[in-house]
């Protein structure tokens, strides 16, 4: 069971994630908050496995937030889910230790698999949000890790993980079982000095082509 924390100022916001989360069995929301600081306090009391935050909230916001509470209890994992994914707001919640980013726009089942998907030590991205990430690395002309030898399956795996998919849904794509998608990965960080996803996105825009 993964426990759920809601963090969003707007209760009808909070009423609907919680209808959406409690459909699902395997999710359980053990709290809500309407603000930073009561989510800092409801973080300590109820031991959440992933807190859903908003980011502009009055008072202590969801950055401010987010950044006490991965000092503090580095085993909760932060979603941010905010109407916003400008520059202004998506790097400052990156930079406080946010997991992954989701706008609210985002389809409800995209949002349980990121829920689900955090829980289980994955960087779920929206998918515009992920490409500009993308861009703004690619086009910062970041000089490149060493490039070491990838095998053809973890090149695939690679090119994936750039795509915004899942591990499931590498899985599927692949016809392979979870398992061993997550072995790739693993193989994948320890190669290339990668410690998340989306590090590993921006090293496969960066590699040269397939040779022939």
């Amino acid at each position: 069971m993964i426990r759920v924390l809601l963090v969003d100022d707007q209760r009808l916001v909070r009423a609907g994630l919680r209808m959406l989360c409690e459909d699902c069995p395997d999710l359980e929301v053990v709290g809500e908050a309407e603000n930073g600081e009561e989510a800092i306090r409801q973080a300590g009391l109820l031991t959440p496995d992933v807190v859903l935050m908003d980011l502009r909230m009055p008072g202590v916001d969801g950055i401010t937030a987010t950044a006490q509470l991965t000092a503090a209890r580095p085993a909760v994992r932060i979603l941010v889910l905010t109407t916003f994914d400008d520059d202004e707001h998506l790097y400052p919640a990156l930079a406080a230790g946010a997991h992954g980013f989701l706008t609210k726009d985002s389809p409800p089942e995209d949002l349980l698999d990121a829920i689900r998907r955090t829980a289980a030590g994955e960087s779920p991205f929206s998918p515009r949000v992920l490409r500009r990430l993308v861009r703004k690395a690619v086009g910062a002309h970041q000089k490149p890790e060493e490039v070491v030898d990838l095998t053809e399956r973890e090149r695939d795996v690679l090119a994936l993980v750039a795509d915004g998919l899942s591990n499931a849904e590498i899985a599927a794509r692949l016809r392979v079982a979870v398992s061993t998608v997550k072995t790739h990965i693993t193989s994948l960080m320890t190669k290339t000095g990668a410690d998340n996803r989306v590090r590993l996105a921006l090293l496969a825009h960066r590699l040269p082509p397939r040779p022939r």
